[in-house]
């Protein structure tokens, strides 16, 4: 179970790291006002959403302690992220501010996970 756990944990950071990689990608296209959401950015966020499901799934069936309020913070996050990716998808340009709040808000998605023990 263990090993299982691993993978979906590396899988997580995969997600996050297609997620924020597609934000650091476009800052300087950011601060020309024409950054905008790439396919990956979606894909990211999508595996972040199911391989987190998986974790707290996988790690309650190994009677694992599962912070639930966290996960909830988390997932809210998450949700957010996904809204503002989903949506603006197709936006040729978006402006600096929103795009600048995935960026923003994946940051502080992982800040959580790591400093909340």
């Amino acid at each position: 179970m263990e090993t299982l756990i691993n993978v979906f944990v590396g899988l997580h950071i995969v997600g996050i790291a297609a997620l924020l990689g597609g934000f650091f990608f476009q800052l300087k296209e950011m601060r020309a006002g024409e950054a905008r959401i790439v396919p990956g950015m979606l894909h990211g966020a999508l595996t972040m959403l199911v391989t987190g499901v998986a974790l707290v799934g996988l790690n309650q069936a190994d009677d694992a302690e599962v912070n639930n309020v966290k996960i909830g913070i988390k997932l809210a996050v998450l949700v957010v992220i996904l809204g503002l990716v989903y949506v603006k998808r197709d936006e040729e340009r978006l402006p600096a501010a929103l795009f600048g709040t995935v960026g923003a808000l994946t940051t502080v998605n992982i800040f959580i996970a790591v400093l909340w023990t």
